[in-house]
């Protein structure tokens, strides 16, 4: 395991994502919206516990393989069943469900343009450095997946 600096274990989709549902806390005390309603609050549980699911579905497929979840790590093994036939992110896919539900459950509507914002930070900061990491580590094993699989759905 590389030694990491403080700004590597910050800069880590976990805290982009800690980060973003403070905000969304933040905007639903803030700034009133619309009252999203019992319905949708249980969609958000339901979100929530979703994107829960995957997230650790991935990380039992990580340690199952004996490779790093961590982002800016070299994987030893491209990972392609289970869950990953399905995304080639599963991670960051719960983490969109889990931010989308805890907008929902805490009636922070006008939070939900963190969602696509704090998508675009996750493929720019960590998707596409790994895609690249893989295409180099994996060549045509990567290529044929990702041909296969989608990024995120």
């Amino acid at each position: 395991m590389p030694n990491r600096s403080l700004r590597d274990w910050i800069d880590m989709p976990p805290v982009w994502l800690f980060g973003a549902l403070c905000l969304t806390w933040i905007i639903g005390e803030v700034l009133p919206g619309p009252e999203v309603g019992v319905v949708l609050r249980w969609i958000g549980l339901f979100l929530i516990g979703a994107g829960l699911v995957i997230i650790f579905a991935a990380l039992f497929a990580f340690f199952r393989a004996r490779t790093s979840p961590i982002p800016r790590d070299t994987p030893n093994t491209l990972l392609t069943g289970g869950i990953f036939g399905l995304t080639r992110n599963p991670i960051y896919l719960g983490d969109v469900l889990v931010l989308t539900g805890f907008a929902l459950k805490w009636d922070a509507v006008l939070a939900l343009f963190l969602v696509p914002l704090f998508m675009a930070v996750i493929q720019r900061r960590f998707i596409l450095p790994e895609e690249e990491k893989n295409k180099d580590l994996f060549k045509t094993g990567y290529a044929e997946y990702a041909g296969r699989v989608r990024r995120w759905v």
